[in-house]
């Protein structure tokens, strides 16, 4: 699968490196940058370096993958489908409410844009909305994800809720607190002093459901604030690794997902995951074993072969742009109820049609 990458950022690294981890599977055929380089900086890529799009285009791309930044974003994105060439766009594909709007008037029809929203394609995250869709809690009901920001979240939301792109009412509240950062992107910070830190919570009510959204600044690269997902059903429960349901008129049972990574203690295969699963049935199965991928890029990973084989009219579209919009729309809901203390009402846009 032939792509090539707009951006030099973390995240444009990042889609590098899985591709030379997985070369059977993913080729880059060249890089734009959205910033000058210097000798170094194109020896470190190892890449074919483009000057301009159409420079990025002649080296014969499935798909352009954008990371240049939600500013950048739409006006790639309107000008990658004037050239009729397939897009997946970093997340959030805009910056604000009329921004997305505008996007989608230009570009919706066209049917060539996708979103890189990895997320719901995380292993743990997988198999717990395909225990939810396999009924084994009942209708669900509400949830709660505290692991990631704003889009990210609700777009895991929506996914263990099977909501779609339906009107909402979002109410949030912030509180400051002090907490220790000791992990950046960067590494060990090795600060022990505490900080300030906002950390925010949200109820997104859907109508049947309802999602409950709680993060804290910094969440995902602390070691101290642990991820957490509830889901509640008519039937039954799961609980971050646990699933109580009833199976019976008298009997409730509750299972754990098991994962199971080799190359723990006396196992001398690769370190990695191999599979989850749940009272002996597989929800979920690592499709790169053998290339020691963590789980953040085997989420990647699974989005790019996505993308490529409904480039290639060979499967589903990987997540639309329509569902991007609808994800950041309610996390711009989320952060103005915060602002403002008062309940915001999102509605139907023209994505949802």
């Amino acid at each position: 699968m032939r792509f090539a990458i707009v951006g030099t950022g973390f995240r444009a690294r990042a889609f590098c490196t899985l591709a030379a981890a997985l070369p059977d599977l993913f080729d880059v055929s060249a890089i734009l940058p959205h910033r000058p380089l210097d000798d170094n900086d194109r020896a470190a890529l190892g890449l074919p370096v483009a000057g301009d799009l159409g420079e990025l285009l002649g080296t014969r791309p499935g798909f352009v993958l954008t990371t240049a930044g939600p500013d950048a974003t739409p006006d790639l994105m309107r000008e990658l489908t004037d050239r009729g060439v397939p897009a997946l766009a970093e997340t959030p594909p805009a910056l604000d409410e009329s921004t997305l709007q505008a996007l989608w008037r230009d570009v919706g029809s066209r049917g060539l844009v996708q979103v890189a929203e990895q997320y719901p394609r995380h292993p743990m995250t997988a198999a717990r909305i395909a225990a939810v869709r396999s009924g084994l809690i009942g209708t669900p009901t509400s949830a709660q994800v505290s692991m990631t920001q704003t889009y990210h979240a609700v777009a895991i939301l929506r996914a263990l809720l099977g909501v779609g792109l339906t009107d909402a009412d979002v109410r949030a509240t912030t509180h400051t607190a002090p907490l220790v950062a000791p992990v950046s992107r960067a590494g060990w910070t090795r600060d022990r002093e505490e900080h300030p830190t906002v950390t925010t919570t949200a109820t997104l009510d859907f109508g049947d459901a309802i999602g409950h959204y709680d993060f804290t600044e910094g969440q995902t690269r602390n070691p101290l604030r642990a991820s957490r997902v509830l889901v509640r059903g008519s039937r039954g429960e799961i609980i971050d690794d646990a699933l109580t349901r009833l199976v019976d008129e008298t009997t409730v049972v509750t299972s754990g997902f098991e994962r199971r990574q080799t190359g723990l203690h006396h196992d001398f295969e690769a370190p990695e995951l191999d599979q989850i699963s749940l009272d002996g049935s597989v929800l979920f199965h690592n499709p790169y074993v053998g290339a020691r991928l963590s789980d953040e890029e085997i989420a990647m990973a699974s989005l790019l072969e996505a993308m490529g084989r409904w480039v290639a009219d060979e499967g589903p579209e990987p997540y639309p742009l329509a569902d991007a919009a609808q994800d950041q729309l309610l996390g711009l809901a989320i952060r103005r109820a915060s602002e403002t203390g008062a309940s915001v009402r999102v509605v139907r846009e023209a994505w949802a049609a």
